[in-house]
């Protein structure tokens, strides 16, 4: 008798939970080859279903080679069908496993950078004019498309990054990625070799290490200080293929690079003719006076400019743009079409139409009176609670700021659980560092997507955790 038991209240289906009953038997070995399976008839009288449920469930077997039906005979287990692995190999259900994170981590107060006020995504509008697209979009759009992007937001984009921004570039220089991850990514194909350089600031954002690690290029780091990248410090014998900086908000410090260094990065990329990327990620949230100019602006034929929307609307659109030199348009067309293709075509066309209809700098004006409360907040509380025992960095722009507490090392493993074990996340600068040792007393404090009331809390439990060091 083969036993198979079946729970009725559970959501997986009765075939389901028959068929992979008899698949692990089969797969550990339980069953054996030869080995005859009961009739569908005697299998849904012994285990109460209906034979249907058994017929449907052998038949899933039958085409997975799992079992083989002989005529007149029956239907046994098929030779080759077992498999050694260890238990501890198969993977636990996903929902079990979810839900127990969920459930652990639903009071956490996470102060992590990038993310915005989520809960304050337009979706109404955007329902909208998402409905629009849809309604008035012609069967051809739903086709393939072309690997730069559609028209419509490529020209929405240029004018208002150069509103807004500075940047210049015609239509032919505008390419729509997959957020800024991909045009990263894309960087390795247009400009790397395995025996690659790469400059970069110090510390920088791990993912942007990752990337170009994994490429086997060699990472040259340039420290940043209070100013930005030190451009005094720049290699000048060193022949990088590009240099990464963040200029109008360096992640993850905060800087604004003056126009002095600006110029001398400028001249050093024409000097050692490499090209300079600007990761231009969350400056549109400057809170004195208006965003910073691009440094693209100053020289577009050197400075390949990257953008994304992940911060200013949501990281679930996955729409980015890079601005590239005219020498690689071409190439960085042809590299973008072998990764996916093109972008999502009418995701596309509803952010140019947000864009032209003037919600999205309505948007960024509404965001931006939002986020200056909760930084403002964030600093009134991390004075209020410390007092001369912090230093704030970092501050004027973003959805971020570096909180620095001279004498404490927060790559110390008993400081972090500490920090979780309140209930609270927080991000040392250090794991963004190159060299590592110079920043292990600072912290990242994202607060985009965290309320007033939640920014208050999280200061409480970061000095509960704290109070034995500070």
């Amino acid at each position: 008798m083969l036993w198979i038991p079946v729970d009725r209240t559970a959501e997986k289906p009765l075939i389901r939970q028959v068929y992979d009953q008899i698949r692990q038997q089969i797969l550990h070995g339980e069953l054996h080859a030869g080995d005859r399976l009961p009739s569908t008839r005697e299998l849904a009288e012994d285990i109460h279903v209906s034979r249907n449920v058994i017929l449907e469930a052998y038949d899933q077997l039958l085409a997975e080679g799992y079992i083989e039906s002989r005529r007149g005979s029956g239907t046994y287990v098929a030779e080759g069908a077992s498999f050694a692995f260890a238990e501890a190999d198969i993977p636990q259900p996903a929902a079990a496993s979810f839900a127990s994170s969920a459930q652990k981590n639903s009071d956490i107060i996470n102060f992590r950078s990038g993310l915005p006020a989520l809960d304050h995504f337009p979706r109404k509008l955007w329902s909208h004019l998402t409905q629009q697209i849809y309604q008035q979009a012609d069967a051809s759009l739903f086709g393939y498309d072309s690997p730069e992007g559609r028209l419509e937001l490529r020209q929405a984009l240029s004018r208002y990054l150069l509103r807004t921004r500075g940047v210049r570039c015609s239509l032919d220089q505008l390419l729509i990625t997959t957020g800024a991850a991909q045009a990263f990514s894309l960087l390795t194909n247009l400009l790397l070799t395995p025996d690659s350089r790469v400059i970069v600031e110090d510390p920088i954002t791990n993912e942007v290490q990752t990337i170009y690690t994994r490429s086997g290029a060699t990472l040259v780091p340039v420290p940043v200080d209070m100013h930005g990248i030190q451009t005094d410090l720049l290699p000048a014998d060193e022949r990088a293929a590009f240099a990464v900086v963040t200029p109008s908000h360096q992640y993850p410090l905060g800087s604004i690079l003056p126009i002095q260094r600006r110029i001398a990065l400028i001249n050093f990329a024409r000097a050692t003719d490499c090209y300079l990327v600007e990761d231009d990620y969350d400056s549109e949230f400057r809170y004195s006076g208006p965003p910073v100019s691009s440094l693209q602006g100053l020289d577009p034929e050197r400075v390949i400019y990257i953008g994304t929307f992940s911060k200013i609307l949501s990281p679930a659109l996955r729409i980015g743009y890079m601005i590239l030199p005219s020498s690689l348009i071409t190439s960085s067309r042809q590299t973008k079409r072998l990764s996916d293709l093109h972008s999502p075509t009418l995701d596309q066309l509803v952010l140019a139409r947000f864009i032209e209809e003037g919600h999205l700098e309505r948007h960024i004006m509404k965001m931006k009176r939002l986020y200056h409360k909760r930084r403002d907040t964030l600093i009134s509380s991390l004075n209020h609670t410390f007092g001369k025992l912090v230093q704030i960095e970092g501050e004027s722009t973003g959805l971020h700021l570096v909180a620095a507490f001279p004498g404490i090392n927060f790559t110390d493993t008993a400081i972090m659980q500490a920090l979780e074990q309140t209930g609270v996340q927080v991000y040392p600068v250090e794991i963004h560092a190159v060299h590592t040792g110079y920043h292990s007393h600072q912290i990242v404090l994202g607060y985009g997507n965290l309320t007033e009331e939640e920014i208050i809390e999280g200061v409480k439990r970061i000095a509960h955790a704290l109070q034995a060091e500070v």
